[in-house]
């Protein structure tokens, strides 16, 4: 079978948001403020005395998710944030449309095993030398809420205002403000008029695959991370025209990209994902392992 049945899609979407509880991500917040003052060194050793490295996390986008792609003008200036062995892939996140070098600014509430609130993502489409997998290479990332990356280790909130949220007339309202420095979108999709369109496989379905981290969220030699899902989640989204589309103020790497969206998507259901705590590699590279290891996860006894 090429797709879940509704039995094993329903198991895995159930699986995953009962790894997410409240009191736990409560608790976890707390450690992770503390351990985010130690050396990276010190935060690696503590992890690893701890087994945490290899478990796995339910890691629930809640819908409404708000992706913009950008076509990138400063190709030197984007290059230069990627990981060792990657270079610039040209995409589209829509199936059939003209792929371009972009840069993908995601705004989304999360609820996960250890964090819960409001993140926006900067990320490049690279392809692996070696690997030739597409990969969305993370390289700046503002939250409500803790978070985790190689090269910084643990991480306070850096936004305290962020939000992502809708209105009765159909609109996604955004408005994320970085608390230092010059991140700040604020804006709002007009979803009454967006269609539902197929998005591109090898982008969704590979790139979820294989995730990494550039800039200075990045460490050298860190592996790349796949991620545990359904792809009927990321078979289609909503397509909102640029026309609906209003976004008065966006400097998130305004100086290497054109100042308007050649494409926005928004997801108006949940996306469920499992992956490990921390990166260690992306071992799946297809839909049928994909596939096979999500109908095992569904299926597994407590």
């Amino acid at each position: 079978m090429t797709e879940l049945s509704p039995e094993d899609r329903r198991r895995f979407a159930r699986r995953v948001e009962r790894m997410v509880t409240p009191g736990e991500v409560g608790r976890l917040h707390q450690r992770a403020e503390m351990l985010g003052r130690l050396p990276l060194r010190a935060q690696d050793w503590v992890i690893d005395r701890a087994g945490g490295r290899d478990a796995q996390i339910g890691f629930v986008v809640e819908p409404y998710a708000a992706f913009l792609a950008y076509e990138i003008t400063d190709l030197a200036a984007a290059s230069a944030l990627l990981p060792e062995g990657y270079d610039l892939l040209p995409a589209t996140m829509f199936a059939g449309g003209q792929p371009r070098p972009m840069c993908i600014i995601g705004a989304f509430a999360v609820h996960t095993s250890v964090f819960w609130g409001v993140r926006l993502e900067l990320s490049l489409i690279a392809e692996h030398r070696e690997r030739g997998m597409l990969t969305w290479v993370i390289c700046e990332v503002e939250s409500n809420t803790i978070s985790h990356e190689p090269g910084r280790g643990f991480a306070r909130p850096s936004a305290t205002h962020a939000m992502l949220t809708t209105t009765y007339a159909g609109e996604v309202l955004i408005d994320i403000v970085a608390d230092t420095g010059a991140n700040r979108i604020t804006g709002s999709l007009d979803l009454a008029v967006a269609t539902t369109v197929g998005l591109d496989e090898r982008l969704w379905v590979e790139g979820n695959l294989s995730v990494d981290y550039g800039g200075g969220l990045g460490r050298p030699g860190a592996p790349p991370f796949g991620l545990v899902f359904d792809p009927g989640e990321v078979a289609a989204a909503l397509q909102v025209p640029l026309n609906a589309v209003q976004l008065p103020q966006n400097t998130v790497a305004a100086s290497m990209r054109l100042p308007e969206p050649f494409e926005v998507a928004c997801f108006p259901y949940a996306q469920h994902y499992l992956t490990s705590s921390f990166p260690t590699g992306a071992p799946i590279t297809t839909r049928d392992q994909l596939l096979a290891l999500v109908r095992e996860v569904a299926n597994a006894t407590d």
